[in-house]
């Protein structure tokens, strides 16, 4: 059976963009990058909502050759080499291989699909992985926290959230990033 994971990148104050909208305070250095590549490495599925995922799709074209960094390359490698499910009443279709378009969250056929599975699955979006949260479905929560405030933005669980989370890992980065991973109790 897989896990169900939240990955994300915010700010110390608890964001993934600015008030702008902006997310370039995540831009993670080589160090932090790499360590991101191998977290994902093991999960099979990622899980994303409309926004995420046309922010995330720009992987699908990355070329694989020296005209982008080695960590970047890699990223794409993993990106494209695992199952995608959108989850958006607004996208007409999907622009990258190996992902399917879901209407509506589910979370009865989360739990099947987590059921089902062999690897762990990533869930990726704020309002996204907060509705699995609400509905009990995430295992554990990894969060990048970077070394910055912004004072407000989007928040990274969106509304109506609440968990109790177990800290099982920490990891500080020589850029200041904190790597938190945390299992949800109860889950």
């Amino acid at each position: 059976m897989g896990r169900l994971v939240y990955s994300t990148q915010v700010s110390l104050d608890g964001f993934i963009t600015d008030r702008s909208g902006s997310f370039d305070f995540t831009n993670p250095d080589d160090e932090v990058h790499a360590f991101v590549n191998d977290s994902l490495r093991p999960i099979g599925t990622h899980l994303y909502g409309r926004r995420l995922y046309e922010v995330m799709v720009f992987w699908e074209t990355v070329p694989d050759d020296d005209s982008v960094p080695a960590v970047m390359r890699d990223f794409g490698r993993v990106w494209r080499g695992v199952d995608k499910v959108v989850h958006s009443r607004t996208l007409d279709r999907v622009a990258s291989a190996r992902t399917t378009l879901q209407r509506d969250f589910d979370p009865d056929a989360v739990r099947r699909r987590k059921a089902a599975s062999d690897a762990d699955l990533l869930v990726g979006g704020a309002e996204l992985a907060g509705a699995a949260l609400r509905a009990g479905l995430v295992d554990e929560v990894r969060l990048f926290v970077f070394p910055v405030l912004v004072g407000g933005g989007r928040s990274a669980w969106g509304g109506d959230v609440g968990a109790r989370l177990e800290l099982r890992d920490e990891r500080r980065f020589g850029s200041g990033v904190v790597h938190l991973r945390y299992d949800v109790a109860g889950s």
